[in-house]
């Protein structure tokens, strides 16, 4: 069938894929920890690094604060030193006024990654969070 003669209202319309479209949404946790965006700049040859902050984090997304303004690519690293956790892939979903994106991660956290960035965070909300050494 031709593109011409799908109906206006026809899913394979649709620029997001179904698999985003049904995905669950995971609940977003207050979080405050220091992490850095890695991404490519001017072609393969040269990685570029930012800091940043994470200030709510769920298993699939995060809402990251920026301190200054720069071009952020769609698609980047996202490294979290004290924790441990390195080249998290990130997709960005959306820009904010207020310096802080939304980002979606191309891999769900694992429930110990996420208690290591809880652990690490500096929010009052985790004080009382300790790291689980057992394997």
């Amino acid at each position: 069938m031709a593109a011409s003669n799908q109906l206006p209202g026809h899913f394979l319309n649709k620029e997001e894929s179904f698999m985003y479209d049904r995905e669950v949404r995971f609940k977003m946790e207050d979080t405050m920890n220091a992490a850095r965006i890695e991404y490519t700049e001017k072609g393969v040859l040269n990685m570029a690094s930012r800091r940043c902050d994470i200030i709510r984090i769920s298993k699939s997304s995060a809402v990251l604060a920026i301190l200054t303004q720069f071009n952020l690519p769609k698609q980047f690293y996202l490294d979290l030193p004290d924790a441990r956790i390195t080249k998290i892939g990130c997709m960005l979903t959306r820009v904010n006024a207020n310096n802080t994106v939304e980002v979606r991660f191309l891999r769900m956290l694992t429930d110990k990654e996420l208690n290591k960035i809880f652990v690490y965070s500096s929010h009052p909300a985790h004080r009382d969070r300790v790291l689980d050494i057992r394997g």
